[in-house]
C-alpha cells in the first residue's frame, strides 16, 4: 500500500515538473498569473459562501426558538460553547495560531516571502463558522482574508513562483474574499490596496480585478443579485446637511479611535495578564455571555440589527432582551444603542481572546451603522431636527470602517457596494475622509497595522521604507572580524591584528559578552613600539562602541543608529549582550540596492 501511494506521489511530481516546463515554454508570467489570478477568484468565491453557509446554518438552528418579549438564557450558554469549541479545533487539531487573520497576512507578505501554510486555506472557515454560529461577536472577514490569501499562496507554490509574484498572488486572495463575502469587488481590490498596501502597478492591477470580479460572480451567481443588506434611499441628502456629515464624521473618526483603542487595551489584557488558557477561555466566556444576555444584538455579526437601522426601525433592537418593555420609550433606546456602541468593542475582543476565530470587519460595519443611527437620532429627538435616520446609519458604516481600517477609499465603495447607496456618495466620501482624518491624528496606524508596525515589520507604500522592511539584519551581518580579549597584552594584539584584514577588532568576555571594541587607528602610534608589548593591555586601549545593534531589531532603526552616531560598522549583540557580528553601512547600501532592483522590476 505503501508503495502505490509512494509510486502515486512520484507520478504526480513528475506530472507537475513537466507541467512546469511547458508552461515556461509556452505561457508568459504575466500571462499565467493572470490565469491564477482567475483560479483564485473562482475557489476564493466558494469559500466565501461555504463559509457563509455555515454561519448561517449554525446560527439559525440555535436560536430559531428565541422569544423576543423577554430574555433568552439560552445567550449565556451558546457563544461559550462557540469559544469552546474554536478554541479546542485549534489548540487539538490546528495545532497553530490562526487568529488576526489580516495582520498574520501582512505579516506573510513582510517577513515570510508571502509564504502560508496549506492548512491556512481551510482552518478559519470552520473555526470562524463555530465561532460566530454560536455568537461570537465577531465577523467573518478576516477569517476569508486569511483564507483567500492562503489559497492565492499555495497555488503560487505549488508552481514555483517567486516571492514578488507570491505577494501578487496573495493579494488576489484576500481581494477575492472580500469581493465573494460580500459581492463588493472594488472595495475586494481596494482592500488590497489600502490595508494590504500592496503597490497598484501594471503588473498587479489585472491580476487583482480579475480575481476580485470572479469571487463576486460566483457570489451572485448561487445567491442571486441581492444586496448584502437591504438599504432603499427615501429620503434624498440636501446640501443642507453637509455640515452634519462633517460633524459626523468628527463624531466617527473618534468613535473609531475608541474601538481601536479598546481592542488594543483589551488584546493586552487576554495576552499578558491571562497566562493560561482555561483562564482566557473563562474571562472571555463570562465577559461574552453578560454581554450578549443583556444586549443580544451583540449575538454573531449583527446584521439583522443592521438591517432594521438601515431600515428606519429601531424598535425591534430590544427584541430577545431583558429590556424588551422598555423599548416604547425613545430614550431607552438611544441609551440602548449608545451602551452597545461603548461595548462592541469588549464583546469582539472577549471572543477573540477567549478563544473564538473571528474579524473587525463586521464589528466595525455594525459600531459604524449604530453610531449614525444613534448622532442622527438623538439630534432629531433632542432639537426637533428631521435628519434621515437611515441614510445617516449608511454614512456611519463607511465613516468608522476607514478609521478603524485607514481605509477611506474602501469604507466609502464597500458601503455602497453592499448596500447600493450610491446616491449618497457625496456623503460617504465626506464622512469617511474625515473620520480617517480625525483618527489620524492620535492613531497612525490602523488595528491590523498597529502589531506590525510596532515591530517595524510593516510593508507600507513608501518604497524607501518597504525595502528596509523586506532587508533582515541577518543578511547583513558579517562575522569574520577576529576577537580579542581584554587580558590579552600589546604583543598579542598585534599577532592578531598580523592575521587580520580588518581594522576593527571586538572585545570579548569569557562567556561571548561585547565588552567594547579596538579601532586599528588608535593604537597604530604604540603598536610599533617593542618596550609597550608587556605592558599595555587592551583593556587600556579598548573602547565603548558608539552604539549597539541587537540581533532581531527591524532595520529602519539600524538605519537610524547608523545616522545617529555617524559610524560605518557597529556591532550586533543578541539579548543577552553576546558578540555575534557587525554590520557595516556599505553592506546595508549594497544590499538596499540589490532588493530596491528586485522590487521595482515591473
Amino acid at each position: 500500500m505503501m508503495q502505490t501511494i509512494r509510486h502515486i506521489n512520484r507520478q504526480l511530481h513528475d506530472y507537475g515538473f513537466r507541467f512546469m516546463l511547458w508552461r515556461e515554454k509556452h505561457i508568459d508570467e504575466k500571462t499565467f498569473v493572470i490565469i491564477l489570478a482567475l483560479v483564485v477568484g473562482v475557489l476564493c468565491g466558494f469559500a466565501a459562501l461555504l463559509l457563509k453557509f455555515l454561519i448561517h446554518f449554525i446560527g439559525s438552528n440555535l436560536t430559531d426558538g428565541a422569544n423576543i418579549t423577554r430574555g433568552n438564557y439560552i445567550y449565556l450558554i451558546y457563544p461559550v460553547v462557540g469559544i469552546l469549541l474554536a478554541g479546542w479545533y485549534v489548540r487539538y487539531v490546528v495545532r497553530d495560531n490562526i487568529s488576526h487573520g489580516v495582520t498574520r497576512v501582512l505579516y506573510a507578505i513582510s517577513q515570510n516571502k508571502s509564504r502560508l501554510k496549506p492548512h491556512n486555506m481551510y482552518t478559519s472557515v470552520f473555526a470562524s463558522s463555530i465561532t460566530i454560529g454560536f455568537g461570537g461577536s465577531v465577523g467573518a472577514e478576516g477569517p476569508i482574508v486569511y483564507t483567500g490569501a492562503a489559497i492565492g499562496s499555495n497555488l503560487g507554490q505549488a508552481f514555483r513562483l517567486s516571492p514578488r509574484t507570491l505577494m501578487i498572488l496573495v493579494g488576489c486572495g484576500a481581494a477575492a474574499g472580500i469581493a465573494g463575502i460580500f459581492k463588493a469587488p472594488i472595495a475586494g481590490m481596494l482592500f488590497t490596496l489600502e490595508v494590504l498596501m500592496l503597490d497598484l502597478t501594471t503588473v498587479s492591477v489585472m491580476p487583482l480585478l480579475i480575481a476580485s470580479i470572479s469571487a463576486a460572480t460566483v457570489a451572485y451567481t448561487f445567491t442571486g443579485y441581492d444586496l448584502e443588506f437591504f438599504f432603499v434611499q427615501s429620503e434624498q441628502f440636501p446640501t443642507s446637511r453637509i455640515p452634519f456629515a462633517i460633524a459626523l464624521g468628527i463624531f466617527c473618526g473618534m468613535i473609531s479611535l475608541y474601538f481601536t483603542r479598546v481592542m488594543n487595551m483589551m488584546e493586552g489584557f487576554f495576552k499578558k495578564k491571562l497566562d493560561k488558557q482555561w483562564k482566557k477561555t473563562s474571562v472571555g466566556g463570562v465577559i461574552l455571555a453578560a454581554l450578549v444576555f443583556l444586549f443580544p444584538p451583540l449575538y454573531g455579526e449583527g446584521y439583522g440589527a443592521i438591517n432594521d437601522l438601515l431600515d428606519g426601525d429601531p424598535s425591534t433592537i430590544v427584541d430577545g432582551s431583558i429590556f424588551y418593555h422598555d423599548g416604547n420609550s425613545v430614550w431607552f433606546i438611544i441609551l440602548f444603542i449608545g451602551l452597545i456602541i461603548l461595548l462592541k468593542a469588549f464583546a469582539t475582543s472577549a471572543t477573540n481572546g477567549g478563544g473564538g476565530v473571528g474579524g473587525t470587519f463586521a464589528p466595525s460595519l455594525y459600531v459604524g451603522c449604530m453610531s449614525g443611527f444613534f448622532f442622527a437620532f438623538l439630534l432629531n429627538n433632542m432639537f426637533g431636527m428631521d435628519l434621515s435616520i437611515k441614510n445617516f446609519a449608511l454614512m456611519g458604516m463607511a465613516a468608522v470602517m476607514s478609521g478603524v481600517m485607514h481605509a477611506p477609499l474602501m469604507g466609502i465603495f464597500l458601503t455602497a457596494e453592499m448596500t447600493g447607496g450610491y446616491q449618497l456618495f457625496l456623503p460617504l466620501l465626506i464622512v469617511s475622509t474625515i473620520s480617517y482624518g480625525t483618527i489620524r491624528l492620535f492613531e497612525p496606524y490602523s488595528i491590523y497595522t498597529r502589531r506590525l508596525a510596532q515591530k517595524g515589520e510593516l510593508l507600507t507604500h513608501h518604497k524607501d521604507k518597504t525595502v528596509l522592511t523586506l532587508l533582515k539584519i541577518n543578511s547583513v551581518i558579517e562575522t569574520d572580524f577576529k576577537t580579542v580579549k581584554p587580558e590579552m597584552d600589546l604583543r598579542e594584539m598585534v599577532k592578531v591584528i598580523s592575521e587580520s584584514n580588518r581594522n576593527l577588532f571586538p572585545v570579548v568576555g569569557d562567556k561571548g559578552q561585547l565588552l567594547g571594541i579596538v579601532l586599528l587607528d588608535d593604537i597604530r602610534n604604540i603598536m610599533f613600539r617593542p618596550d609597550l608589548y608587556r605592558r599595555m593591555y587592551v583593556r587600556r586601549f579598548m573602547s565603548m562602541p558608539p552604539d549597539k545593534i541587537q540581533v532581531d531589531e527591524p532595520m529602519d532603526r539600524v538605519m537610524k543608529k547608523f545616522d545617529d552616531t555617524g559610524a560605518w560598522n557597529l556591532p550586533v549583540v543578541d539579548t543577552e549582550g553576546t558578540y555575534v557580528g557587525f554590520v557595516s553601512k556599505s553592506k546595508i547600501f549594497n544590499s538596499y540596492r540589490r532588493v530596491l532592483r528586485h522590487y521595482s522590476d515591473d
